[in-house]
């Protein structure tokens, strides 16, 4: 197992989910950032059954960052409750790693 995540957040806007992959990135919370536009959710919230159209952004990061990163995205983000679930990296290319790594540097 390695120390790093992918990151993954729903946005309802694609220009607005770039926005923030390119915050994210500046702010070296992220190293990098892949936006799938045009998936559909499908959940419960308060009593009601939604069917959105979203665009998913998988970020990539250290662990050690996720709690801030966690952060700044609850300030950013549109929704009163946005999914963020970090998940394992268990194995990956090192030179990848290891620039994930140079990029999400405080």
């Amino acid at each position: 197992m390695t120390d790093f995540l992918w990151v993954y957040v729903p946005h309802p806007e694609k220009s607005k989910a770039i926005e923030l992959a390119k915050t994210l990135t500046k702010e070296k919370l992220i190293a990098c950032a892949n936006i799938m536009d045009q998936i559909t959710s499908v959940y419960e919230w308060k009593g009601e059954i939604c069917e959105e159209g979203e665009s998913l952004i998988l970020m990539k990061t250290q662990k050690v960052r996720f709690e801030i990163l966690s952060s700044r995205i609850k300030e950013l983000h549109p929704y009163e409750c946005p999914c963020i679930i970090g998940l394992p990296i268990e194995t990956g290319n090192e030179e990848f790693l290891d620039w994930v790594k140079s990029q999400t540097q405080s």
